[in-house]
C-alpha cells in the first residue's frame, strides 16, 4: 500500500479521469480538427492536444519552477494515434512525478509565464489542485465539440446517451 501523501492523493484524482479521458481522444478523428463551434471558440484540434497536454503539465510543474508558453514544447501530430500515445506517455510522466513527490516540495512556487513575463505565480500544490479539475473542464468542453460532430460520447461518470447499458 502506498503511502498516504499529497502526490498519492492527486494520483487517485488523476487515474479516476484516464480511462475516459482516454475514450474520448481515441475517437476524434483528425479531420475534425479544425472545427470551431463558433468564432471565439478554440479549434476542436487545439483542444484536443490540450487535453491530451495536461498530464504533461502536471509532471512540469513538480519538476520546474516554471513553464513558460513561448518556449513549452509543441506537438503536432501526424495521426490520431500519436495523439494517444503522447497522452499515455504523459500519464505516466504525471503517475512517476506524482509517485516521487515529497509533500514539502509542494510549497514551492511555480510560475506560468510568456517569453519570459510571469502570468501567474502561486505553490505547487495551489496549482496541482487546480491541474485535474482543467482536465476535467476542457475533457468537458471536448465532448460537447464531439455531440457537434456526431461523434459518440464513452460513458465518463456513468452511460452516456450513446453508451446506454440497461
Amino acid at each position: 500500500m502506498s503511502p498516504i501523501t499529497i502526490g498519492n492523493t492527486y494520483m487517485k484524482e488523476l487515474e479516476a479521469e484516464v480511462t475516459a479521458t482516454r475514450k474520448c481522444l481515441e475517437r476524434i478523428p483528425m479531420e475534425v480538427y479544425k472545427f470551431k463551434p463558433h468564432e471565439t471558440s478554440m479549434e476542436m484540434g487545439y483542444l484536443t492536444l490540450l487535453v491530451a497536454d495536461i498530464p504533461r503539465w502536471i509532471a512540469v510543474l513538480i519538476e520546474q519552477p516554471y513553464l513558460d508558453f513561448a518556449t513549452d514544447e509543441k506537438f503536432a501530430p501526424a495521426n490520431a494515434e500519436e495523439v494517444l500515445t503522447r497522452f499515455d506517455d504523459n500519464v505516466q510522466r504525471a503517475r512517476n512525478a506524482l509517485s516521487g513527490v515529497q509533500d514539502e516540495a509542494l510549497q514551492e512556487t511555480f510560475s506560468l509565464k510568456n517569453s519570459g513575463n510571469v502570468l501567474y505565480s502561486s505553490s505547487k500544490l495551489s496549482q496541482l489542485e487546480q491541474m485535474v479539475n482543467h482536465l476535467i473542464h476542457h475533457r468537458g468542453q471536448l465532448t460537447v465539440y464531439m455531440r457537434m460532430k456526431g461523434i459518440a460520447i464513452p460513458s465518463i461518470y456513468g452511460p452516456s446517451a450513446d453508451e446506454r447499458h440497461f
